[in-house]
């Protein structure tokens, strides 16, 4: 049976399942337009997510046949992985911010043996030991991962713009920080309860209620730019939190009500986490020396091998960060590279 909640004002939602993944499901939204029901995200590249998801626009009156379009709020597996299945079963558009779609660009054109030996790199230049590098230069990670070859959006999302949905306006909001080309999507439309506040707000990953969302790097190998996502993240979530919507529908979790107060709150666990980092850069450290001492959600030997990765992607937004804010330096002359706070 899928799981299905109504929101009102034409907008309901599904549980679509993330197989053996602690946030349980992506919450697809469906919003009813002149058209046909157009998806806000499709859920996880999976026989049951799939399952789920059409079940779900059966159980609301609808079919996958049906659908009009589908608005990716970013391109990880868990909200982009079904939109090709959706678009091959109903002849949807898919649109996508022309960030991430650059990403999903890269992730099918690169051959995975220049990836690997570039994240290998990476990973070397960040202090990650031997046996943690090893298996990419090996090859040995090489196979097929959902999420990897995901399909390409035919429509770009343009930050400010109304969207293509006939008979609602909902508008893009450029939020990068979780990925370069996040976006929040703007329902202009009374609140159907009539709550206080200026229409209803779809946030993707970038405001969930009780999760803070991860902030990593996504590269060009072929780019050498420094970029600053926490700094990217944290500037975004001041535009959401000004925009005071009547009520947050995230991609995760429940809805929820008062944005500006949950943006205060993760703005404030970041510069406490900023400020934490500080005193462990008492010393000089390597990206991966600060993530074995930063506080995760549990202790880092019992963090698997791809997770140590992420978490060292987050480690080094964290000090880009400090260093764009002159809290810290990295120390001249080492390999790999220490940072120091100053």
């Amino acid at each position: 049976m899928a799981e299905t909640f109504e929101h009102g004002g034409g907008v309901r939602s599904i549980a679509v399942p993330i197989p053996d993944n602690p946030l349980g499901h992506t919450l697809v939204y469906v919003v009813d337009t002149d058209r046909g029901p157009v998806l806000v995200d499709t859920g996880w590249d999976d026989p049951a997510s799939w399952d789920a998801l059409v079940a779900g626009l059966v159980a609301l009156g609808s079919a996958v046949a049906e659908v009009h379009g589908v608005v990716v709020t970013h391109h990880h597996p868990d909200h982009h992985g079904l939109s090709g299945q959706v678009r091959e079963a109903s002849g949807a558009w898919v649109a996508m911010h022309a960030a991430d779609a650059a990403i999903v660009r890269r992730a099918r054109e690169t051959d995975p043996e220049r990836w690997y030996t570039y994240m290998a790199a990476k990973l070397t230049a960040a202090g990650a030991p031997d046996e943690h590098v090893a298996p990419l230069r090996a090859g040995r990670r090489r196979r097929a991962v959902p999420g990897l070859s995901p399909a390409l959006p035919d429509r770009e999302i343009v930050p400010g713009e109304l969207l293509d949905l006939p008979g609602r306006r909902l508008r893009a909001l450029w939020t990068p920080g979780h990925t370069p080309g996040h976006v929040c999507l703007h329902l202009e439309e009374a609140h159907p309860g009539r709550l206080p506040g200026h229409g209803r707000l779809f946030s993707g990953d970038h405001l969930l209620p009780e999760i803070t969302p991860h902030i990593g790097l996504y590269e060009d190998p072929d780019d050498a730019t420094v970029t600053d996502p926490l700094g990217d993240y944290l500037a975004s979530l001041e535009r959401v939190g000004a925009l005071a919507p009547a009520e947050v529908l995230p991609a995760h979790q429940y809805a929820f009500t008062d944005a500006p107060s949950r943006v205060r709150e993760l703005l404030a666990h970041h510069e406490a986490r900023l400020t934490g980092l500080l005193s462990l850069l008492a010393e000089p450290l390597t990206p991966w020396q600060l993530a074995e001492r930063m506080e995760w959600n549990r202790p880092w030997e019992q963090i698997p091998y791809g997770s140590r990765t992420i978490a060292v992607s987050e480690a080094e937004a964290h000090l880009r960060r400090l260093v764009k804010l002159g809290r810290a330096e990295a120390v001249a002359g080492g390999e790999p590279v220490a940072y120091v706070a100053v």
